[in-house]
């Protein structure tokens, strides 16, 4: 092994963490939480028009995931069916552990008692203030009066309207009238909330307020918000983003561990200074391998085939002419690049000397890879929510 693939090796970020990663893969890791929704191999037609085709995605409690797409794309179909809004055709949602498919009517309004919904019809009382149409939802869960006056005054205040509780929605603006649907769809604390454009009538301030409370709610009680939006300015927000064009699910993108997928790649003297579109292009054609310990993962000799970073666990690189260890590889270094680069053989083997994942990068994407354009920083979110 030469001193520069030696020296790589032992670069990198201390530890990367043991995360699902979801660019075009699942990671091989033990299950931490039961999905809050489990959507498996949907289709949905109307007419003879199929609108979602085999859709498949788990959504896991204080989540906030960005669905986009461009219009007719399919996400208030598949929005209305998790909800059980309407009654699913093919394959199987399960909300909380209950199967949606052959539900009665009266049964799946049993199911939406337990969500949060806000749409773009405010679909308010008009003969209620808003204290009585935020108080009218709590009541749908306890009798105690005094209790859900004081959460629905609690919550309208929170968005902004503490002066205007006993206001009639005529006596509101458009951008008030959204706000106290949002109240009123969180002010039960429901473990999943699902939004249709929910901060389109805000301005950014009460956005921003609206969006807080989301993920108060997700950090306290562990509620997942599935939010159809094309409003960029709550990308910072997400947990996830996932893209459908044309009645598929074209991309599930985890944006923080994806960044720090990118970020880390950024690092590798081979991919230095790219952009966040090159970077997320290289690190989409990544995939999660795992490996026993003792496992060979290349030897010494053979033909370089691909790019590796340790994900989890340990790699031994060994140099079988000296019969020596030249490095025992943690989290979050990576190898294998200089060989690719060069065309030679690999120099030393390369065994798992602690159960470990693996990312990896074929050949022939790393080739590609190197063709990408050049300069890295902060925009990775936006390439990732505007993605089609």
């Amino acid at each position: 092994m030469s001193a520069t693939e030696a020296n790589h090796l032992r670069t990198g970020r201390e530890h990367l963490g043991t995360v699902r990663l979801r660019v075009e893969m699942k990671m091989p890791t033990e299950a931490t939480a039961i999905p809050v929704v489990r959507v498996q191999g949907v289709c949905h037609d109307f007419g003879s028009t199929r609108v979602l085709h085999d859709i498949n995605l788990e959504l896991f409690p204080g989540e906030i995931v960005l669905m986009t797409g461009p219009s007719g794309s399919g996400k208030t179909t598949l929005l209305t069916l998790i909800g059980a809004l309407r009654s699913l055709q093919s394959g199987s949602i399960f909300v909380k552990n209950r199967e949606l498919q052959g539900l009665s009517e009266r049964e799946r309004v049993e199911v939406r008692r337990g969500l949060g919904f806000i749409f773009q019809g405010h679909n308010l009382f008009e003969s209620l203030t808003a204290l009585q149409n935020v108080r009218l939802a709590l009541e749908l869960h306890s009798d105690d009066r005094q209790a859900n006056t004081e959460r629905a005054r609690e919550i309208l205040e929170a968005v902004g309207l503490g002066e205007h509780l006993h206001k009639k929605p005529e006596a509101l603006s458009g951008g008030q009238r959204q706000r106290v649907a949002v109240a009123r769809a969180l002010a039960p604390r429901p473990s999943l909330v699902l939004a249709d454009e929910p901060t389109a009538a805000l301005d950014a301030q009460t956005g921003r307020q609206v969006i807080d409370l989301l993920k108060q709610l997700g950090k306290e009680q562990g509620t997942a918000t599935v939010l159809v939006t094309h409003d960029n300015r709550i990308l910072q927000a997400a947990d996830r983003i996932i893209n459908m064009v044309d009645g598929r699910l074209v991309s599930d993108i985890a944006v923080g561990e994806s960044l720090e997928v990118c970020e880390f790649l950024s690092k590798v003297p081979a991919f230095s200074g790219y952009t966040p579109g090159a970077l997320a292009e290289i690190a989409e054609h990544m995939q999660p391998q795992q490996f026993a310990a003792g496992d060979t993962i290349f030897r010494q000799g053979d033909e370089a085939q691909r790019f590796f970073i340790v994900w989890d666990g340990a790699v031994r690189i060994h140099n079988e002419d000296a019969d020596q260890d030249l490095a025992v590889l943690e989290a979050g270094a990576f190898f294998g690049e200089v060989a690719l680069l060069s065309g030679q053989p690999r120099n030393a083997t390369a065994i798992v000397e602690r159960s470990a994942v693996l990312l990896t990068l074929g050949k022939e994407d790393f080739e590609a890879g190197l063709s990408r354009e050049k300069n890295f920083r902060d925009q990775l979110r936006e390439i990732y929510y505007n993605r089609h």
